[in-house]
């Protein structure tokens, strides 16, 4: 018989559902929800196409096209995932990439035969009236050479890539950009070199921050994508170093790490950035910063809390891009614009409407404070409290039942005045949950995750220090480069940032602030968000305290 919690205190790890949830997972590994279709007939394909780099290394393309003899604008992507692994034909079905299998797809994926791993369809684009470029990085696929990860010798040459395709007959002479994930990367990186042929950007969910939003989120290392995709590219590609390596030697943000950010400030080409409320492991927080940061007088960011490979290739999403597109080379003005989607979970929209900036101007930014075990009131609590949970075993909860119909877009933060006893440090995370009718409310999340909370946050206890310069009541900002002690007994201020979310509440439904010291999934690969991981850490006791002398709360944008 499992022990009964105290109040205050609960396994967020353990939620019901788990088995109906893995029925469906292997339902989708079995049969996953993938369409190809047979490429045109009328599509030009190049492959192989030597391209010089500034330094003599020979890059190597694949263009796909539809007429010989016009000069049409450039869709360029690339990547370390070989352009040349497309899906193929087997006993008259289509074989496609494992990953749509492993990962779970929570609508219909459709796409031609020609289309690698998170590129665009060149079928589709073509018959647009496009030329469709798809590149190895260095030392990847078919191209020559060693590369270096996220480097600017990896944007130089894009860059050079870009400047090359602008000169051939094919093209005539404006290059875009697209793709998801890496392929988004790549752009931004590129673009803050500004190279002249290089007419728009449209990064579909890429981080900007890898060690902020990747490798360690709050300081805190993550050790399970990092690590896969770090060993996937050591076994298929040649690289210097990888991810992992780096992880090893610099477990600070360091120069390194500042080394391969790009300056998004420098970034002036116009750009539709995919800013994804379903990525907060891995995007997120990094397409918002794109938009909120880069120099781009002409920027568009839209939203969604969808699946990720499904909203890149469907229809709303493909039109959003052409008309971007388009615009940008018929000379429009540049505007800034927001694409906010707002949902009430996993699977209902509540609305799609258009704003102007993110966050939104009209916020009103409201406290929640700790007022008891498992208590948040929008009041100040008057008497001081506490609530103490082992690191491994428990979390603390608090709960805010809505009054009345609220919307929460923005990101969110949370002061925790914190002591540790039995530990040196401690890695908090912090989720926001929604609950209705006593039961939890899945929604979207990264890698397919299907029983994500609203929003997450980490942070480790020792790297707190804030950068002032760049922090902001919603979103502190920890420097990450230098630990700070912890002495015996001590209650400190820990800030913590909770990734972006649009979510509306319904009268009578719970929110929930959840304080843990381990990660707030399930390990269980079927039933959890696999392949995200955190190392658990050493065990010891976490105190959260509140009360007059402590502002333990937590910040959320209402939107009236």
């Amino acid at each position: 018989m499992a022990r009964e919690l105290a109040p205050g205190l609960d396994r967020p790890w353990r939620r019901p559902g788990a088995a109906r949830y893995a029925r469906d997972r292997i339902r989708n590994i079995v049969r996953p929800p993938v369409t190809v279709t047979d490429p045109p007939q009328d599509i030009v394909v190049d492959r192989d196409v030597e391209v010089p780099t500034r330094d003599g290394t020979i890059l190597r393309i694949n263009v796909f096209r539809q007429d010989k003899h016009t000069a049409r604008p450039v869709i360029l992507s690339i990547h370390p995932y070989n352009k040349d692994d497309l899906p193929t034909k087997r006993r008259k079905r289509w074989t496609f990439s494992s990953q749509y299998r492993v990962l779970r797809q929570p609508k219909p994926v459709s796409f031609s035969a020609l289309t690698g791993w998170e590129t665009p369809d060149p079928a589709w684009w073509t018959a647009q009236g496009f030329v469709v470029v798809n590149a190895d990085c260095r030392g990847c696929g078919c191209s020559d050479g060693t590369g270096n990860l996220l480097s600017r010798q990896e944007a130089e040459d894009t860059y050079d890539v870009v400047q090359w395709l602008a000169e051939q007959p094919f093209s005539d002479g404006r290059v875009l950009m697209l793709g998801v994930s890496y392929l988004a990367i790549t752009q931004y990186a590129v673009a803050a070199l500004r190279p002249p042929a290089l007419r728009a950007i449209c990064p579909w969910e890429g981080f900007t921050d890898a060690y902020r939003d990747l490798t360690f989120p709050g300081g805190i290392r993550e050790s399970g994508f990092t690590r896969m995709w770090a060993r996937a590219t050591r076994r298929r590609t040649r690289q210097s170093y990888d991810l992992e390596q780096m992880q090893d030697e610099h477990p600070l943000r360091d120069e390194f790490w500042r080394s391969v950010a790009p300056d998004l400030s420098a970034i002036e080409v116009p750009m539709l950035v995919c800013g994804s409320f379903s990525d907060n492991n891995l995007h997120s927080r990094g397409s918002i910063r794109a938009f909120t940061r880069a120099g781009s007088s002409h920027a568009r960011l839209y939203t969604h809390r969808g699946g990720k490979w499904e909203q890149f290739y469907s229809q709303d999403a493909r039109a959003e891009q052409l008309k971007f597109f388009r615009d940008v080379l018929d000379g429009a003005p540049g505007t800034r614009s927001v694409r906010l989607e707002v949902r009430e979970d996993r699977d209902t929209v509540a609305t799609v409407r258009e704003e102007s900036e993110w966050p939104l101007a009209r916020t009103s930014w409201q406290s929640l404070y700790l007022a008891g075990p498992g208590l948040l009131t929008p009041a100040p609590p008057a008497r001081a409290g506490s609530i103490t949970f082992e690191t491994h075993s428990r979390a603390a909860v608090f709960n805010w039942t809505v009054p009345h119909d609220i919307e929460l877009t923005g990101p969110m933060a949370a002061r925790l005045w914190v002591q540790l006893d039995g530990c040196e440090d401690a890695n908090l995370f912090v989720g926001v949950e929604k609950w209705r009718n006593g039961r939890y409310v899945e929604f979207e999340g990264s890698y397919g995750y299907g029983r994500d909370r609203v929003t997450t946050g980490w942070q480790r206890v020792s790297l707190r220090a804030l950068d002032p310069a760049l922090s902001k009541p919603w979103e502190p900002v920890p420097t990450l480069d230098r630990p700070q002690s912890v002495r015996p007994g001590e209650v400190i201020a820990v800030d913590v940032a909770l990734g972006p979310s649009a979510t509306l509440f319904r009268a009578g439904e719970q929110l929930r602030l959840v304080v843990a010291g381990r990660w707030l999934c399930p390990s269980n690969p079927l039933t959890g968000q696999l392949p995200a991981a955190y190392p658990n850490p050493p065990r010891g006791l976490v105190t959260l305290r509140w009360g007059p002398r402590y502002d333990a709360r937590l910040l959320i944008p209402l939107v009236p």
